[in-house]
């Protein structure tokens, strides 16, 4: 009686494919474009993905002085941090980290999407985040992703 074997293969460092992709975020709302780029560092969209293994690509994000938030966020979204004394908790609402510092509302929403251990600090490496249409990785001549078709 012959027997048909089923073997799982699991992705390690060395048979990854990574790539680079490029995603625009003008005018896309932030969390989704976030959750989309998540699963892209991920690697979830991948047939070989495996949990443990940083399988996802490169991805790089520009635009994102043009993005949106939906309904009143701008004004009631609050990011809140703590210096580490008594009396120290710092709240600053998106408008105003927006306006500071843009780049930071695509890190921090990506990086809440990402697993909270060594891997996801690994992955978050691979985010690379630009405010203009302009960045310094066209050598690696990224693959341009459609985040419209997506959501």
């Amino acid at each position: 009686m012959t027997k048909t074997s089923y073997k799982t293969i699991s992705a390690n460092s060395k048979t990854v494919n990574k790539e680079w992709v490029l995603v625009d975020a003008a005018n896309l709302p932030l969390g989704r474009t976030a959750s989309i780029i998540a699963t892209l560092l991920r690697g979830k969209h991948k047939t070989n993905f495996t949990p443990h293994v940083d399988c996802g690509d490169n991805v790089i994000v520009i635009n994102t002085e043009k993005i949106e938030l939906t309904g009143d966020k701008w004004s009631q979204k609050q990011y809140i941090n703590h210096t580490g004394y008594p009396g120290g908790q710092r709240i600053i609402t998106a408008d105003k980290l927006h306006k500071k510092n843009n780049i930071r509302l695509v890190e921090k929403a990506v990086k809440g999407m990402l697993p909270k251990n060594k891997l996801g600090a690994e992955l978050y490496r691979n985010l690379k985040v630009f405010p203009g249409s302009k960045h310094n990785h066209e050598a690696q001549k990224p693959k341009i992703i459609d985040i419209n078709s997506r959501i």
